[in-house]
């Protein structure tokens, strides 16, 4: 339905009231609901209030004949009209007392809402209740949703993202996860959520080239359902029948609970020797630790086995040795600047 035709039935109905009465003796002006819905929750499921104000709605309309919700709307036996009046159109439907529903589409109605606004403040038109109804709401991570979507459009229409291999990507997954380390270390929280967003896609770009694997695909789904009954089984203490009271406790069940999954004969299984070097001696230190093994570091000479030591040290201490590296090459950085501006 068209405005033309929306004019029509209005006034085929109870007539145009373009200029409503004021005073005490006054026509009920109505009331105007706009009702909206979140596309990243299955069409249908609407709250109650909603559909309350559906059934008792005296018309709905919606300008989006191909709105996701009304197939559900028309199946639970409301009429929904296509239909996009002037916000004038609008008020004039509601006078006398009634209601309209507005369901609105995924831009939320621009036009409509200004033109309400102005004509409520010429102060003219004596103006209908208006409602702002949401009808559903979005769970916490419901914008990931919306992420997995436009990684699926890029992977299919961008050239560069088409050709994508987890080998290709591989560089920017190491790049992205120093860029977070940087923002933790810098304390910059807008550069923090940035840099999340980033490792975030890595991971998103990475199950969705895994998605066209012929032999074994798996999707962001299936990578989440990995994690979450992983976090599941290494928490017993949350999601079972054990206990943790200390950080002690809760990585002896995780380190527990990893060894038993992985069946591994060394505590240095799984640990990645291409990490950095730091990183890697302290590793291995906090496994023998944690372990309850006494493994002293090797006999040898030159600065490896005394970085080996240092590193080992740091671990024992509660220090990550890379952190503290990293902290100081900024120190001496900013000590080579103060040098340079001194030259100058």
């Amino acid at each position: 339905m068209n405005a033309t035709s929306f004019d029509s039935a209005s006034e085929a109905g109870h007539g145009r009231a373009t200029h409503p009465e004021t005073g005490a003796g006054a026509p009920d002006p109505g009331r105007i609901v706009l009702l909206t819905t979140s596309h990243r929750v299955a069409p249908g499921l609407l709250s109650w209030p909603a559909w309350q104000a559906l059934h008792a709605a005296d018309r709905v309309l919606c300008a989006d004949g191909a709105h996701p919700q009304l197939p559900y709307l028309r199946e639970a036996g409301i009429p929904v009209e296509e239909a996009s009046p002037a916000a004038e159109e609008l008020i004039d439907e509601c006078t006398g007392g009634r209601t309209v529903v507005v369901v609105a589409t995924g831009e939320g109605e621009p036009a409509l809402t200004d033109g309400l606004a102005r004509l409520a403040g010429s102060g003219r038109l004596r103006m209908p209740e208006l409602e702002l109804l949401p009808a559903s709401y979005d769970l916490p991570g419901a914008r990931l949703l919306d992420l997995v979507q436009v990684m699926d459009r890029i992977r299919a229409e961008c050239p560069w993202s088409s050709r994508q291999t987890h080998q290709g990507l591989a560089k920017y997954g190491i790049e992205e996860a120093y860029e977070l380390v940087e923002a933790i270390e810098d304390g910059d929280r807008d550069e923090l959520r940035e840099e999340l967003g980033d490792v975030l896609l890595q991971v998103v770009f990475h199950a969705r080239i895994a998605e066209e694997d012929p032999d074994a695909p798996f999707s962001i789904d299936d990578v989440a359902a990995t994690i979450v009954a992983k976090l599941i089984h290494r928490h017993p203490h949350v999601f079972g029948e054990e206990t943790a009271s200390t950080p002690e406790e809760v990585k002896e069940h995780w380190l527990r609970t990893k060894a038993q999954e992985k069946r591994r004969t060394s505590v240095t299984e799984g640990i990645p020797l291409h990490q950095p070097g730091l990183a890697l001696a302290a590793k291995l230190a906090s496994r023998v630790r944690t372990a309850g093994l006494d493994v002293p570091p090797p006999p040898g000479e030159g600065i490896g086995y005394e970085l080996l030591t240092l590193a080992i040290r740091a671990e024992a201490e509660g220090v990550d040795p890379e952190a503290a590296l990293r902290a100081a090459a900024r120190a001496y950085r900013d000590a080579v600047r103060a040098a340079e501006e001194v030259g100058a």
